[in-house]
């Protein structure tokens, strides 16, 4: 998924990267909300390197491609969607600079892709879920893992979308639609195992550590006061 310098025109790269700045200046100020306590800085400071070990190992996924975690959803529902926007742009940044996995250019189209939206995505839809689900620590990570799953196939498709307006290299539309969102939904599949396995492992250890497990307390507090009503 890391998109290389001048796959897309400049003015498209600007223009990712005009947005991506936005995303990490809300992102900045929903952070100070989920900083709640001072045991969340070392959580911080594990899923930011756990996402960046992660990014650098890939899992075949059939016809010589392969994928690796984007992370998106699981940096959201361990440590909220702001802050977790935060650690996969540094994560972004360090790999660009450092290891060139990701053009210098493409920082922002980089950074909308796979922090923002799967940020995004999986964390709306893990919130939409718990309000559905049973308030179990199981649904806990059953939503991540679904909202891991559909956050990979949605940057994909954001990414045909900026291709179509900007795309800088001879490669067919439909081509590239295929490509990207097809073996993305596959990608996705191995998304939604390792997101919903981390999810429970933490959960299992120290689950006042899963912001996202809040959900799941408020949840299971609604029901007893609806069962003692």
């Amino acid at each position: 998924m890391h998109v290389p310098d001048g796959f897309l025109n400049i003015p498209t790269s600007i223009a990712t990267g005009v947005i991506a700045a936005g995303g990490i200046a809300v992102a900045l100020k929903l952070a100070r909300k989920e900083f709640v306590d001072d045991r969340k800085a070392p959580m911080v400071g594990i899923v930011a390197t756990l996402i960046f070990a992660a990014q650098m190992i890939t899992f075949p996924v059939g016809a010589g491609t392969s994928g690796h975690l984007m992370g998106g959803a699981l940096a959201a529902v361990l440590v909220g969607p702001g802050t977790g926007l935060l650690c996969i742009s540094v994560v972004l940044i360090v790999q660009a600079f450092l290891f060139a996995d990701g053009g210098i250019t493409a920082l922002g189209t980089n950074i909308l892709l796979m922090g923002m939206v799967t940020v995004v995505v999986g964390w709306l839809v893990f919130r939409g879920l718990m309000l559905v689900l049973p308030g179990k620590r199981w649904a806990v990570a059953a939503a991540s893992g679904v909202g891991a799953f559909l956050s990979v196939p949605a940057a994909a498709a954001v990414f045909v979308l900026l291709f179509a307006v900007g795309g800088n290299v001879p490669v067919p539309l439909d081509a590239v639609l295929a490509a990207m969102v097809g073996w993305h939904t596959l990608i996705g599949l191995g998304e939604a195992i390792i997101t919903a396995l981390i999810v429970s492992a933490v959960l299992a250890t120290r689950p006042d550590l899963v912001y996202g497990a809040r959900y799941e307390r408020r949840a299971t507090a609604l029901q007893e006061k609806a069962a003692t009503a």
